[in-house]
């Protein structure tokens, strides 16, 4: 424990560091590093090199941004730490995370929230959306540029076909320390368990975990279907992130360089949506040429019904929470 809050410190540290220096290094007025966790052969990566582009570009080189991925800056609650501490970093973010600090974003996470992944713009454009944001913003020091970068839709990798509840039930299930993921697969009859992204190829190598659940690229990227080779096509979570950096840092930079960030941010929203839905094929492709063997044949319904309690169980949201965010999706 001491050996990991010492590294946590020297990164926090480092980046705050950074933050104070100047970056006499760069012609650019605005230099960040653009951190993330996930392989540099997703998806996300891709929209991270498109957001990257265009913000340079309309900014005619006054902002430089460099992509960190495969965790080069370290885990996400360390990276988080660094944005906090006043680092000049732009990271990824999901309603998990930030649900730690404004509980209500935890609801935008649940499981069978919406079918089309393309109506959570719906929730996006709604004032519910911008009251969260500023509670998020004075709360807790961070700026969310965009949440509606589509991760994917999530699935389960194990050692047999599951097709409905009864098959998941007493399985160990790597989980990320999430409580929307422990609630989700505690109603499905599983046994979660808090395991590291970075740490789940060898959890299921050992037998720590049976099953383990992610989007296709993923999945594909861990390599995590080396260890399991049957994917069951779930789908239990649209899975939305986002890019967010210090509040401070943002309102620092002139206005017009930050709506620069902020439109490219929800702009790269819309094209990483459109990459992830229209590729799903092209990753099952990929994993079946691989020994991987996809069960389409999933009770969807049977899912619904054993997780519908879940958003019941969250007693820091804002009263009428769910309600409300049904009522804007089914509008």
């Amino acid at each position: 424990m001491t050996i990991e809050l010492g590294r946590l410190g020297r990164l926090v540290l480092a980046g705050t560091a950074l933050a104070l220096t100047p970056m006499l290094a760069s012609a650019a007025d605005y230099t960040f590093r653009l951190a993330h966790v996930t392989s540099d052969k997703e998806p996300l990566h891709q929209a991270m090199q498109e957001f990257v582009k265009n913000v340079e570009d309309r900014t005619e080189g006054r902002v430089d941004i460099q992509i960190f991925a495969n965790a080069q800056l370290g885990s996400n609650p360390e990276v988080f730490e660094q944005v906090r501490a006043g680092a000049p970093i732009i990271t990824i973010s999901d309603p998990g995370y930030l649900s730690d600090f404004v509980a209500d974003f935890g609801v935008l996470g649940g499981p069978y929230l919406m079918e089309d992944p393309r109506d959570f713009q719906k929730i996006v454009d709604s004032d519910l959306y911008a009251g969260m944001k500023d509670r998020l913003r004075d709360e807790s020091g961070l700026e969310l540029l965009a949440l509606n970068w589509l991760f994917g839709s999530r699935h389960m990798l194990s050692d047999k076909e599951i097709s409905n509840p009864d098959d998941t039930a007493g399985m160990t299930f790597r989980t990320p320390p999430n409580i929307m993921w422990v609630e989700t697969f505690d109603a499905m009859g599983a046994r979660p368990t808090q395991v590291a992204w970075g740490e789940v190829y060898s959890a299921l190598s050992a037998g720590v975990v049976e099953g383990a659940e992610a989007p296709l690229p993923s999945i594909y990227g861990a390599k995590l279907h080396e260890t399991k080779k049957v994917i069951s096509l779930t789908g239990h979570f649209k899975g939305f992130t986002g890019l967010m950096m210090n509040s401070d840092v943002f309102a620092g930079m002139p206005q017009d360089i930050q709506d620069i960030i902020n439109e490219e941010a929800v702009k790269t929203g819309a094209f990483m949506t459109d990459l992830m839905l229209g590729s799903q094929e092209e990753w099952i492709a990929k994993l079946e040429a691989e020994g991987v063997t996809f069960n389409r044949d999933v009770d969807i319904g049977a899912f619904q019904a054993a997780t519908a309690d879940v958003y019941t169980k969250f007693p820091d949201w804002s009263e009428g929470l769910y309600d409300q965010v049904r009522s804007i999706l089914d509008n």
